[in-house]
């Protein structure tokens, strides 16, 4: 059997001598950055490459070390494209009422999938049969799924409708904002540091007691300190705030709030 073609890459340089390359429709450029190469990105530039600017480029797709990352960056792409027009989605013509709105344009997944979008925001719209066979874990009561991170449970859900860049980053995003689902799909408990809501909640475990900043400024009074606002467990909602004064060279938001030391920290 012969292996299915994959959708070619083209690559070459801007005009701004910035590594570049076209996939389908999409075109790519690797701009140096802070953090190394910002793969920029733009639909139909209608120029050859070799006059593509910056200017041309107004999404971004990744941030990559270095060109050989670029490439990679581009093969994930190539594959993502080449499994996307095996899947043969379809264009829909259904306009209904969403949670988000009117709906704008769909695409059908498969019978009992359909994708949404409306003006401001969009998800899926899962039939009473398709979310029946969602796992329990994952079911949203009335099958609709917003876009931003509920998707997720959809790909995980039907992993043969998406494709393998789509499963990766569907499992990224399940694990980190849906830690309970991810372990129920998974069955196993996460570490720390393997998702961002699951640490949150450890974090917020940890420091329910402390005095957590929810508003920090220089202060002008205080030449080298910070002014914190601080409430209990960093609950914006409980009644009590308090002020500290923090060395600023000391003083970090961090991933989920600066904790005071009330032994070190001087309150106001």
């Amino acid at each position: 059997m012969n292996p299915v073609a994959s959708i070619p890459a083209t690559y070459g340089r801007t005009a701004d001598g910035d590594l570049a390359a076209l996939v389908c429709d999409i075109a790519y450029a690797a701009i140096p950055g802070a953090r190394g190469l910002r793969v920029a990105t733009s639909w139909r530039p209608g120029k050859p490459m070799s006059e593509w600017t910056r200017d041309d480029f107004y999404g971004a797709s990744a941030i990559v070390g270095d060109e050989a990352g670029f490439h990679d960056h581009i093969a994930e792409q190539v594959q993502h494209q080449t499994e996307l027009r095996d899947l043969r989605r379809k264009p829909g013509s259904a306009r209904v009422s969403t949670p988000w709105g009117q709906s704008q344009s769909s695409e059908i997944y498969a019978d009992g999938v359909i994708f949404h979008s409306t003006a401001s925001h969009g998800g899926f719209k899962l039939d009473r049969a398709r979310n029946a066979l969602m796992p329990v874990a994952l079911r949203v009561l009335g099958g609709w799924y917003e876009e931003d991170a509920e998707w997720a449970k959809v790909a995980t859900g039907f992993p043969d409708l998406f494709t393998a860049y789509e499963r990766r980053h569907a499992e990224k995003t399940l694990r980190n904002y849906y830690p309970n689902c991810w372990e129920a799909t998974n069955d196993r408990f996460l570490k720390p540091g393997e998702s961002h809501e699951n640490d949150r909640r450890l974090f917020g475990e940890k420091h329910a007691r402390d005095w957590i900043v929810v508003s920090a400024i220089r202060s002008d009074e205080h030449p080298g300190l910070t002014d914190c606002i601080a409430r209990l467990g960093g609950v914006r909602s409980a009644g009590v705030q308090r002020r500290f004064l923090v060395p600023s060279g000391e003083y970090s938001a961090g991933r989920f709030g600066f904790v005071i030391d009330e032994a070190r920290h001087r309150e106001l």
